[in-house]
């Protein structure tokens, strides 16, 4: 009789202990949903910016947000996503190149913040300084309009060709006007330029792609852009949005946290020059 007590008294307090259970579990489930935190899509190039948006994840969590970062490798894509939705906001193009892209493809991307700016730089392929440059040697420069135009006015920086100066920022290889190496221009999709370098005399080559390649402006470039230079205050990389979603807020917090001492400071530290900030 008093097993039978026992077993009974042991039954009941596990049936107890059960429902306690039971009891707390909806409590646990409604404290995750009023955690769950609002996601922001970004497109981003793996270098600087993937890396730069890497480090205010933390700070958009304690927010309320999960920054969700998806890299390209090219300068198309991550603007065609934006423009059709399937991501919030892209990091990893200068204000000018944007514009452009507007203009050439009807879409409707707008700068939301300038966050910073990438020296390009001339890099040494087969042959290692300008003064060996021979007569006909091979430079590579981006294909796309603006950056054809910035690799042009950093050559001409250097010395080694002169363009027309009505070209500004639209210069393209026939706005040459003297070219006394005769020098060729090979031109092609600016994230090939460090892979074929060793096939060409030189190369002017983006700065994010230079750093993907750990090329450095500061110490492996012959000449680089100069920070009051005419690039300089027109190449400044954007976090770009949809025109119509300016002031949403998680695109606001998301600028925010872009553009704040944290990430200044990371670059400073990180970069050596290679990037800068422009807040």
């Amino acid at each position: 009789m008093k097993k039978l007590l026992s077993l009974v008294l042991v039954l009941s307090f596990a049936l107890l202990a059960a429902a306690g259970c039971s009891s707390d579990q909806p409590s646990t489930q409604g404290n995750d949903q009023q955690t769950e935190l609002t996601p922001i899509v970004v497109g981003a190039s793996p270098t600087p910016h993937a890396e730069i948006l890497a480090l205010i994840q933390d700070d958009l969590a304690a927010k309320g947000y999960k920054l969700e970062i998806k890299e390209y490798n090219d300068y198309v894509f991550p603007n065609t996503a934006l423009e059709d939705g399937e991501i919030d906001a892209n990091y990893f193009q200068h204000i000018t190149y944007m514009n452009d892209f507007n203009e050439s493809n009807g879409t409707h991307l707008v700068s939301l913040a300038p966050v910073h700016y990438e020296p390009m730089g001339l890099y040494p392929g087969k042959v290692a300084t300008i003064e060996e440059l021979p007569d006909g040697a091979t430079i590579g420069i981006p294909s796309d309009p603006t950056n054809e135009a910035r690799a042009l006015l950093l050559l001409e920086a250097a010395g080694l060709i002169t363009l027309n100066p009505d070209a500004g920022l639209k210069a393209t290889p026939l706005d040459v006007t003297d070219n006394p190496k005769n020098l060729k221009f090979n031109e092609m999709e600016a994230a090939l330029l460090p892979r074929t370098l060793v096939d060409l005399d030189m190369a002017v080559i983006n700065g994010n792609y230079a750093l993907q390649a750990e090329l450095s402006a500061a110490t492996d470039a012959l000449v680089s852009e100069a920070a009051d230079s005419l690039a300089a205050t027109n190449y400044a990389n954007v976090l770009a949005v949809k025109e119509g979603n300016e002031e949403d807020p998680k695109l606001q917090a998301l600028a925010e946290a872009l553009c704040s001492e944290t990430v200044k400071n990371y670059i400073n530290e990180t970069y050596n020059g290679n990037v800068q900030t422009v807040f």
